[in-house]
Order: structure tokens, then sequence, then C-alpha cells
């Protein structure tokens, strides 16, 4: 019962102005061991792709949860949305 009551987290960086015209990408990011190993994160200046002005959150998603849930924990992935 508490790992669906687990909380969830949101970190949002703002570089420049942050994004300004509402187009975004996101990607996850994969953890294993609930989270204390990165295997593939995302780099979120690349998916700026140049763009000067942008805001980044990273977050866990239902889906992220969802999946860390039935996999007890092993596989904990995040989302990374950019804005430009």
């Amino acid at each position: 019962m508490t790992t669906l009551m687990s909380s969830c987290f949101t970190y949002t960086t703002v570089v420049g102005k942050g994004g300004q015209s509402g187009q975004s990408v996101s990607k996850w990011n994969n953890y294993v061991i609930g989270g204390l190993i990165p295997v593939g994160v995302s780099d979120p200046k690349m998916m700026a792709n140049g763009a000067t002005d942008y805001t980044v959150v990273t977050s866990h998603s239902f889906v992220n949860l969802l999946v860390q849930g039935i996999t007890f924990g092993i596989y904990a992935p995040t989302t990374t949305t950019v804005t430009k």
C-alpha cells in the first residue's frame, strides 16, 4: 500500500527566459535499483536543439510509477520534458 501512496516529485529548471514557444519534447530517463544507478539519462541541452531559452521539467509520471511498481523498483524511470 505504501508503494501506491509514495509521493511524486517534479524538478523544474528555467534556462534564460524559459520556454516561450510552447514546443516541447519528452524523453524517459532510465534508472535501476530504485533510481540509484543511472543507465540512460537525457541531455536537456541537446533536447533544446540549440535554443537559448527553455524550461526543463523532470518528474515521475503515472506511467513511470506504474512501471516502477510492476518491476518492484528494479527499473525506475523518470520523464524529462523540455519546452522551448
